[in-house]
């Protein structure tokens, strides 16, 4: 439920309302505006009698929210959310940022020439992954710390601030000692241990969307980590398993202004997981930008035919060059 005060509302009434929740055996979570003050209220199992509410000096409105997601929704926050992440912001009314790096960390040599190449081009981010789920058990598993390491000397040496997928419960703290966003990968979406671990640190989490997931599913995964009081959640689409085998996933970008509708979170694509080919990625890449969304992750290997991990959808560097020349035009033409 959501309890909508008056703009009048002063402080006292906003008190006794939470109270007056509280003694329900409920959680109230005070949600300040611009205008006014909403309070959602937290922990419920079934329907919330609000008889004992309404009334209450200072009282609007009672709403009441069905969604298993309620404080990523627009009900409970109207106003988008712009996350801070070492002097960039991702959000509403900001440029969109551009991630970018090798699926995964495979040497010194190899991500200090990609960081420098994509830093050169315009990127704001460095992408690469320390530990890799892969779908088998024999393929590279990448280097798990010491990728990690790799990872902070590019940081280091370009300035770039640093995204790499955390896998388990038991290395969000190992992971955020080196990264700037930590990613959920699709394998893990419905982790919600890991979810709830992410829930208790502060470091920004880019959720990526289940394979299989749908929306409802996938907000709920981002109320997991929200609820555990970690605010700086970024959902990122990158495609969904169909009956289609042409491309690697089917890329929904209908999810984009759906899910800008449906919560106040920042969204971001990764046209290289959605696509599988390297052909595709530019297209998609500023697709998604026309359609609304906050950023785009891509990846880039310095030689994708000798790459461990995913090297038919990255990008040559030339090639990454060319899609930020690009970018940069489209920009202009939306307005940043």
């Amino acid at each position: 439920m959501l309890i909508v005060m008056h703009h009048k509302a002063t402080d006292s009434q906003i008190d006794a309302v939470i109270s007056a929740v509280e003694r329900m055996g409920l959680v109230a979570q005070p949600i300040p505006g611009s205008e006014r003050t909403a309070i959602g209220v937290l922990g419920n199992k079934a329907y919330v009698d609000d008889t004992n509410i309404r009334d209450l000096p200072g009282v609007k409105e009672c709403i009441h929210v069905s969604k298993p997601y309620k404080m990523v929704s627009r009900d409970f926050q109207p106003r988008s959310t712009v996350i801070r992440v070492s002097g960039h912001e991702i959000g509403e009314g900001r440029r969109p940022v551009v991630i970018a790096g090798p699926c995964a960390v495979e040497s010194e040599e190899q991500i200090l020439r990609t960081a420098r190449a994509v830093k050169g081009a315009g990127a704001d981010f460095l992408r690469g992954g320390a530990f890799k789920p892969r779908t088998g058990p024999h393929t590279f598993q990448g280097l798990k710390e010491e990728g990690l390491k790799l990872l902070a000397l590019a940081r280091e040496e370009t300035g770039l601030p640093v995204v790499t997928e955390v896998m388990s419960p038991d290395t969000v703290g190992l992971v955020a000692r080196y990264a700037d966003m930590l990613q959920v990968g699709a394998r893990n979406m419905q982790n919600f241990d890991l979810l709830r671990e992410l829930g208790k640190i502060r470091a920004p989490v880019l959720l990526k969307r289940g394979m299989s997931a749908t929306i409802e599913e996938f907000l709920a995964a981002g109320e997991y980590i929200y609820a555990e009081g970690n605010h700086n959640v970024i959902l990122c689409e990158r495609g969904i398993r169909t009956f289609e085998t042409a491309t690697r996933n089917s890329l929904d970008l209908s999810v984009i202004p759906l899910i800008k509708e449906f919560s106040h979170l920042p969204v971001i694509v990764d046209p290289s997981h959605a696509t599988g080919r390297r052909s595709l990625v530019p297209s998609m890449a500023k697709a998604a930008l026309v359609v609304g969304a906050h950023g785009v992750m891509v990846e880039v290997h310095p030689e994708p035919e000798k790459a461990l991990s995913d090297g038919p959808q990255s990008l040559t560097i030339p090639g990454f060059e060319r899609l930020m020349e690009e970018i940069r035009k489209l920009e202009g033409f939306l307005g940043y």
